[in-house]
């Protein structure tokens, strides 16, 4: 049995980091043009560097996005940018485009080339196609079932392929969207997604101004917008044996929460089945942990045929039931951590720290110090976002561990 990739995704070093420490094969990130996530806070030329030998220091992959459509007012702007990154050692690029792909071609002709999800490839002759063309691998299309994900593998041997197991998905045909560019003048398809299938929307009657009825769904329907997000973790066997190389994470413009979450999941959950295939089940504790990240209940997305629903989650709002407070910079040589703030806590709190290999402590916080700039360190009761604290735990953590609390409800 091949054992697959895992890869996540990096919107920036942290989350990069985040992403290695949490169990990550391999990460794609995208520079500060034609990628498709400029929102995200993406690398410079001198940060790809940096996250280059930071990524194969650990024996990490790194891809790069280069997957927008330019038009032709940016093709020059885009042969210098080829130019710029050329001798950067990444180990492919991720491109959607034909254009984009024959530029690739004649400035760094030696560079693998990744297929896009935004290029749409659904069926084996279009994956044969790409392969006749140079292309490497392919990121199937997400409205590919199981099925067509096995006929296209065995159609096309020689090429490698990626599939989505877990993230947001867009209403749109993997990810040609008009929406954005229509309502805001932001084009999805030059990176300027603003999301507006994520915005609360209401119905108003011609005939009766100012009475605004909700948009919302139920198990008769109606699916306007709002898309559940995908989850495929009770399904890692079959993707398994479908063949695919790659097990892809969406949330390239989400948290390291986020990032960490669901990377400790699936690389459990994979870890296991390849240790032990016969013995494998879902666990519990992993559906609960990717029910503590904000997310719009989960879906299995086209996997087997019409989109199904996972566990009991029915809503398309954000579901949320921890808050991030915090992660560990450092560990000193007394014990000590030394922790950045990320949201306000205070001494009672519940504190659960998580790290790699579903690794889970908590206590309650009765004490800690502050880190101020200048002078020695202060005892409180409360920290507040971007302070640092400093805390003794009675159990083992790491550098890059998060912090989380059970989130507050507010009347």
């Amino acid at each position: 049995m091949q054992t697959p990739e895992l890869l996540a995704p990096a919107g920036n070093m942290e989350k990069l980091k985040i992403a290695i420490h949490y169990g990550a094969d391999a990460v794609y990130l995208g520079g500060q043009a034609f990628g498709l996530r400029n929102k995200a806070d993406n690398f410079s030329v001198e940060e790809m560097k940096s996250a280059l030998d930071f990524c194969h220091s650990k024996g990490v992959k790194a891809y790069l996005t280069i997957n927008s459509y330019p038009r032709n007012e940016a093709l020059s702007e885009l042969d210098e940018y080829l130019t710029q990154i050329a001798p950067l050692p990444f180990d492919a690029y991720i491109v959607a485009d034909p254009g984009v792909i024959d530029a690739v071609r004649q400035i760094s002709p030696e560079r693998e080339l990744h297929l896009s999800t935004q290029a749409n490839t659904i069926n084996w002759r279009s994956a044969r196609f790409w392969q006749q063309q140079g292309v490497r691998r392919i990121n199937l299309a997400r409205e590919m079932s199981l099925e067509n994900i096995r006929e296209t593998v065995i159609a096309v041997p020689g090429m490698e392929f990626e599939a989505f197991v877990h993230g947001a998905l867009c209403i749109s045909y993997s990810g040609r969207c008009l929406i954005s560019s229509m309502l805001t003048g932001r084009d999805a398809n030059q990176g300027e997604c603003t999301h507006p299938c994520r915005w609360s929307y209401h119905l108003v009657e011609e005939s009766r101004p100012g009475e605004y009825f909700p948009v919302v769904e139920d198990e008769n329907g109606t699916f306007i917008f709002n898309s559940r997000d995908l989850c495929l973790v009770e399904h890692i066997p079959a993707i398994v044996t479908s063949g695919v190389k790659a097990l892809k994470i969406e949330g390239r413009m989400k948290g390291i929460n986020y990032v960490a979450s669901v990377l400790r999941v699936y690389r459990r959950a994979l870890d296991e089945y390849l240790a032990n295939p016969d013995g494998w089940k879902c666990r519990t504790e992993w559906m609960e942990e990717l029910a503590k990240l904000s997310h719009r209940g989960y879906t299995t997305g086209f996997l087997f045929g019409q989109p199904q629903n996972v566990g009991q989650e029915y809503e398309s709002a954000y579901i949320r039931s921890h808050d991030f407070v915090g992660v560990v910079d450092e560990v000193r040589d007394d014990g000590t951590l030394l922790i950045s703030v990320r949201n306000r806590i205070k001494t009672a709190d519940i504190i659960e720290f998580i790290g790699p290999g579903m690794r889970s402590d908590t206590l309650i916080l009765q004490s800690f110090f502050t880190v101020p700039e200048r002078g020695a360190a202060v005892q409180v009761e409360t920290a507040n976002p971007n302070s640092r604290i400093l805390l003794t735990v009675p159990f083992k953590v790491q550098a890059g561990d998060l912090l989380r609390r059970e989130k507050i409800e507010t009347a």
